[in-house]
């Protein structure tokens, strides 16, 4: 039996037994603490680091993604966290973070975009400034998903002002129970959500909590940032309502459908370029933010065309309609993947 068919028979089974009710967005909105630890028994979380590989994850959350099961409690710390930390971290950071990560029981936040520097890191206001053993953080993050519930938070915060705005920037991991730390719900369409604003007053990081080296924190995350744009998960919210419209459509509609799976066709082979290259030890930025931005375009044309083939259940509209407008924004808006990839196109021309 393959890995995909190994993944896909537990994950079917566990849909089957009623574990998990499948949902749009479910890497995002599908949170389940109970269901990461379930992962992180099976040794389903953390792959990345612990010899299997990016090709692996990407077969891995495929399969979760398709089936729509709840995956947001650990989906950061697998997806970025824990493979910035196994290759960047102290030796302490590592011990004390990635087995608690690979268990479900770690629970990770971002605190990249603020108030005035949205998909601009470079523009972060968040100071960090030296004390004795460590350094402490001042300032304001949002959009920081589910940092009301998590139990650590990734910072990029300014630690000197002297130089180039892409320079002086440094990376920190902080526990999310340390004193001067406030983490507020901020309400969408469907209520209080998972998106939050983060307040940071004072809040005391050690230095063995400095993930890589002071200074070098928009190289490092830049780097970074192709774990979080080049996932199936850019291309895949909306597979359980394109499932359901699959099962509805008729010959009418067969042209429709027909173009979303062929799409869907390249874009996976694009994200498994991207998971191939990584492996390799390479940060490929420019295809990753190509496949966010593809991506995001397909998932929303997804609901149009569930929108437009009868039978598809309005509940399953409904979920994924309320999803969409984060799709174009959440890991860089489409206007920053675009001056992205024309850079890297143009290197390349060079």
């Amino acid at each position: 039996m393959t890995w995909r068919e190994q993944v896909r028979e537990q994950v079917d089974a566990w849909r089957r037994d009623g574990v998990f009710t499948p949902r749009s967005d479910s890497w995002l909105t599908g949170y389940d603490e109970d269901f990461s630890r379930r992962l992180g028994a099976r040794g389903w979380i953390g792959l990345t680091w612990r010899g299997r590989g990016f090709l692996d994850r990407f077969v891995l959350t495929e399969e979760l993604l398709r089936a729509g099961a709840p995956v947001a409690a650990h989906w950061i710390a697998d997806r970025q966290i824990g493979p910035a930390v196994a290759r960047l971290g102290s030796a302490k950071l590592k011990a004390g973070l990635l087995p608690g990560i690979e268990a479900g029981e770690v629970r990770f936040c971002l605190g990249m975009s603020e108030p005035d520097a949205g998909s601009d890191l470079a523009s972060v206001r968040t100071r960090a400034r030296r004390t004795d053993g460590g350094w402490l953080l001042e300032g304001q993050k949002v959009w920081s998903s589910h940092a009301h519930r998590a139990t650590h938070a990734y910072v990029l915060a300014r630690t000197s002002t002297e130089e180039h705005k892409h320079q002086g920037l440094t990376e920190f991991v902080l526990d999310m129970t340390s004193p001067g730390v406030t983490a507020r719900q901020i309400p969408d369409l469907r209520g209080p959500g998972h998106f939050c604003e983060v307040f940071l007053d004072d809040v005391f990081v050690p230095d063995w909590a400095v993930l890589g080296t002071v200074g070098d924190g928009w190289r490092q995350v830049t780097g970074q940032l192709a774990f979080e744009r080049g996932g199936p998960e850019r291309v895949l919210s909306t597979y359980p309502l394109l499932a359901l419209t699959m099962a509805a459509a008729g010959p009418a509609d067969a042209g429709r459908v027909g173009e979303l799976v062929a799409r869907l066709t390249a874009l996976r082979r694009l994200g498994k370029q991207v998971a191939a290259r990584m492996d390799g030890g390479e940060a490929p930025i420019g295809p990753a933010a190509t496949l966010k931005m593809l991506g995001n375009r397909f998932e929303v044309d997804v609901i149009e065309a569930a929108r437009a083939v009868p039978g598809v259940p309005r509940a399953a509209i409904d979920e994924a309609l309320l999803a969409s407008p984060g799709f174009s924004l959440r890991g860089g808006t489409t206007e920053v993947l675009g001056v992205v990839i024309a850079r890297e196109a143009m290197g390349a021309v060079a």
